[in-house]
């Protein structure tokens, strides 16, 4: 890997983290991916005319992923309304890495070597004290779900219910997510390898995911929804901007270099995650989170250490 691709996948995690924050941050989640997709598809429509159209072989995996797409963004729609970003955040993105090398030993017969038994320990034990660690902390009304009318979007606090019960639902969710995240990493990886054009295949994958829940939201709160995205909007944009330059740099690095190492590079968004949602959202993170995502993302680095 290059030092221009390896930067370039560094900013995309931290990009990738921030606009997950952006996500998280809006209340009303409906409104918040609604606009995050919107934002993609705008984007998408902008850079398509100057793109060439991704070759014919790539579009089952193009397809497959838009697919693959929405079913993540309805997965982290309801992580972030369930649980803390600090939590949510690198339990989606952990499991993933961890999902795919448990996978290739136990079907494709790929066992690991050393370093990679290593790292899934590591990172096992990691994703274990994340999930866990404040799991019986107190937690305030959980925030509107899919079908809320939206008033009241902005105000209140956010948070799941009191107890164990509404958490381990965020750690089921969150735990989704991070499947559907290894599901669609392995298609794009093939997908922009046969489309010819990272960029290309990048502008048509945020147009045709994008229109989903956008569409969804219209369906559901009609002629109300204008009126809830205006206090949101420039936020919500803006996280759609972020998703589509993050992704996009990812699919181009990985046109240059071997999907193993840009993976592990990618998850050091897990830390950036972490501490966004300690420094942002106030939660009560403490040393033995912060602790076990660092062994999360040890964890990561050794499972992918080529050896």
């Amino acid at each position: 890997m290059t030092p221009v691709v390896a930067v370039a996948v560094l900013i995309a995690a931290v990009t990738h983290a921030s606009w997950n924050a952006i996500a998280h941050g809006i209340r009303d989640q409906l409104l918040a991916f609604t606009l995050v997709g919107g934002g993609g598809t705008l984007c998408g429509l902008a850079l398509a005319p100057f793109t060439p159209l991704p070759k014919a072989d790539a579009w089952p995996y193009l397809l497959a992923s838009v697919a693959i797409h929405v079913v993540y963004q309805l997965l982290l729609m309801r992580s972030f309304q369930l649980g803390d970003f600090g939590q949510m955040y690198p339990i989606a993105r952990g499991t993933a890495p961890l999902v795919v090398t448990v996978a290739a030993a136990v079907f494709v017969g790929e066992r690991p070597d050393h370093w990679q038994a290593a790292g899934i320990a590591l990172a096992s034990a990691g994703l274990v004290g994340v999930a866990l660690w404040g799991i019986r902390g107190s937690r305030r009304p959980a925030p509107e779900g899919i079908g809320a009318a939206g008033q009241g979007a902005e105000t209140g606090e956010r948070g799941g219910g009191g107890g164990g019960a509404p958490q381990w639902l965020a750690l089921t969710a969150a735990i989704a997510t991070g499947l559907s995240i290894a599901a669609y990493t392995v298609v794009d990886g093939l997908g922009v390898r046969a489309s010819g054009s990272a960029l290309g295949y990048i502008a048509w994958l945020m147009i045709l995911e994008g229109i989903a829940i956008p569409a969804c939201a219209l369906t559901i709160r009609r002629g109300a929804l204008l009126r809830q995205l205006r206090p949101v909007a420039a936020r919500g944009l803006l996280g759609g901007l972020l998703s589509v330059f993050a992704y996009g740099l990812v699919l181009w690095a990985q046109t240059r270099a071997e999907l193993a190492p840009i993976a592990a590079l990618r998850e050091s968004s897990i830390i950036v995650g972490a501490g966004i949602g300690a420094l942002f959202f106030k939660e009560r993170f403490g040393g033995p989170r912060i602790a076990a995502a660092g062994l999360l993302v040890v964890g990561i680095g050794l499972m992918l250490h080529a050896g």
